[in-house]
Formats: structure tokens, C-alpha cells, sequence
């Protein structure tokens, strides 16, 4: 209760002061006044800088931009308040362009560097910026300028799959890739040491029917492709197994020696596309054991096979030793 009493004085001084038109008068007198100075400020001339962003465009043919050039030029401007107040105020300024194949038309290049004075750009920029404003002054007073010559080849794509086939399933030819070949352009620096060029990771799973796609193909920075896509192509066809029986051969055996193993062959159990079921052969495989191998303690020598066809699938052999026996002829 006694809380309440004791606020009641600074209350009434509060609403006192609320009704004292004596106040109101003077404070929109110091708003008016405020205002005033500042319209008055504002239709002054002043000096200032300002930062204007810069686009590089139009390399001579055959060329490019190989540096970074300043992305933005300092003004020393004089204009009136008023417009230095928008300039202000505004989020963005569109940006002062300096045509490449213009500015350095007349420059001798030192090392490979245009270096450009921005006094001689005072013209071309005054016109760009508004009429409103007087440039008197650019910063940094020159820009390097570094171009480089492009340079186009055709090199090959190679792939860059992971594919998981349902069982029994498999490719029936090599993957086809359309065009092999791709035309990739960029500095003559970085296309020097480009050999070929991959393709994006494509992984697909779970695969048993024919399919197409487009894939995209990588590059370096600074360089560009055509075309940015090669057509992918899948054939896939169904496998079935099928057994042959191989002759084995002897390699590395010296003159005068003769081996006779035992057997003399093996049975081959592959998987096969069923498009080339019946063309699959023993001329498919390679059978072999090495005469290196030979040792006093052992009579057998491993029996090693070699596929020549990709589209077979080797699942086992048997045997996978076999035991031999040598003569003097």
C-alpha cells in the first residue's frame, strides 16, 4: 500500500509534463530545425570516394582473361549532397564495363601484362557513371591485364562405371559410348596436359534389360567441353553355363626337353551371353602351367588360365594342378 502512495507524486509530474504544450511546441521546432540543416547540408557540394564495381568483357578472338583484375574502382567524385545521398543509399551501382578488346588494342604487352592506365579510361568511365557526378580521380591507378590464348583438341572419354547386374545377367557387348571422342577448349597451359577426359561416375545396380543414357563429361576449370554429354550405351542379355575342356600348355620349356602332364587338359566351366552360346570355344581360354616351377619336391605344377574373350565369364576349372613327368629327347 505505502508502494502505491509513494508513486503517485512522480505520476502526476508525468502527466503534467504530457499536457505542457510548451514542450510539444519546442520539440517540433528542434525537428523542424534538424530537418533544415540537414536539406541545407545536403545542397552542398562535397568531395568523396566511391567504389564502383568493374566487368570485364570481349577478349580479343581467341582469347580470355587469365587474371583477376580489381573488382571494383575507388572514385575521388564531387557532387552535390543530394546525389551523393542516393549513391548511397542504393543496394548496388550497375557495373562500370571495360571492353578487353578495346583498352588493350593500342598497349604493348610486357610479360604477357597489359598494364592499362586508369587515367586513360577516364573518359570511358565518366560515361558510364551518372552526369550528375564529376570523376576526378581512379584507384588503382593501372590494372594488370593478363590474357592467354585459347586452344582447342579432340581427345577420348573414357567411363567411369559401377554396375551390379542381377544373377545370370551380364553385358552382352562392350558398353558403346557416342561420340568417343570430345573437342575440349580452354588455355593452351591446361589443354597441353590433357590426355583424355572421364566421365562422370555412373553406377547403376540390379541391371537385366538394355538401357541408354546421358552422361556428363568432366573437365578442368577454365575449360569447356563439346559436347558436355556422351551417349551411354548398355546392351544386356541373360548367361547361361557352359562347359569345355581346354588343352594345357607348357611354357618356358627349354629345347630337348620334353613334358607329358597328366591330364592333359582341363574342363573349363564358364558363363556365357546366350547370343554366343554356341560360338564359345576352347580357342577362348588358355590353359597353361610354367616349367619354372619345376622342383625336385614336387610333381605337380598349378595349372594358370587365361580368358581372351570379355564377354565370358570364368567360374571354375578343374583340375587346378595336375602332375607331370619329364624326358630328355
Amino acid at each position: 500500500m505505502n508502494k502505491n502512495i509513494s508513486k503517485i507524486p512522480q505520476y502526476f509530474r508525468i502527466e503534467k509534463l504530457r499536457n505542457d504544450k510548451r514542450i510539444a511546441i519546442y520539440l517540433v521546432c528542434v525537428l523542424i530545425a534538424t530537418a533544415l540543416w540537414f536539406l541545407n547540408a545536403l545542397s552542398k557540394d562535397y568531395s568523396t570516394t566511391i567504389s564502383y564495381p568493374v566487368k570485364y568483357v570481349n577478349p580479343p578472338n581467341h582469347q580470355f582473361l587469365s587474371n583477376q583484375p580489381p573488382s571494383k574502382l575507388d572514385l575521388k567524385v564531387d557532387a552535390h549532397g543530394f546525389t551523393l545521398l542516393r549513391y548511397k543509399l542504393s543496394l548496388s551501382y550497375s557495373p562500370i564495363v571495360l571492353n578487353l578488346g578495346t583498352i588493350t588494342k593500342n598497349e604493348v604487352a610486357q610479360n604477357g601484362v597489359y598494364r592499362i592506365q586508369t587515367s586513360d579510361l577516364m573518359r570511358r568511365i565518366k560515361s558510364q557513371v551518372s552526369n550528375e557526378i564529376s570523376v576526378n580521380e581512379i584507384q588503382p591507378e593501372v590494372i594488370s591485364i593478363v590474357l592467354d590464348s585459347l586452344k582447342t583438341k579432340s581427345v577420348p572419354v573414357k567411363s567411369n562405371f559401377n554396375l551390379e547386374f542381377r544373377p545370370q545377367y551380364n553385358l552382352q557387348k562392350p558398353i558403346q559410348l557416342s561420340p568417343r571422342q570430345v573437342k575440349v577448349t580452354g588455355p593452351s597451359a591446361i589443354i597441353d596436359t590433357v590426355q583424355s577426359l572421364q566421365l562422370e561416375r555412373l553406377t547403376l545396380k540390379e541391371l537385366d534389360q538394355n538401357m541408354a543414357t546421358n552422361v556428363k563429361v568432366l573437365h578442368p576449370d577454365k575449360t569447356e567441353v563439346n559436347p558436355e554429354k556422351v551417349l551411354v550405351t548398355i546392351e544386356i542379355e541373360k548367361y547361361t553355363e557352359k562347359e569345355i575342356k581346354v588343352p594345357i600348355l607348357v611354357k618356358n620349356k627349354p629345347d630337348g626337353i620334353s613334358v607329358k602332364l597328366f591330364p592333359s587338359d582341363v574342363k573349363v566351366t564358364c558363363l556365357v551371353g546366350l547370343s554366343e552360346f554356341e560360338n564359345v570355344n576352347s580357342n577362348d581360354f588358355s590353359a597353361v602351367v610354367d616349367y619354372n616351377d619345376v622342383t625336385k619336391e614336387s610333381r605337380s605344377l598349378n595349372v594358370k588360365i587365361e580368358q581372351k574373350s570379355s564377354f565370358i565369364q570364368l567360374v571354375r576349372f578343374s583340375p587346378e594342378s595336375v602332375e607331370y613327368l619329364t624326358e630328355t629327347d
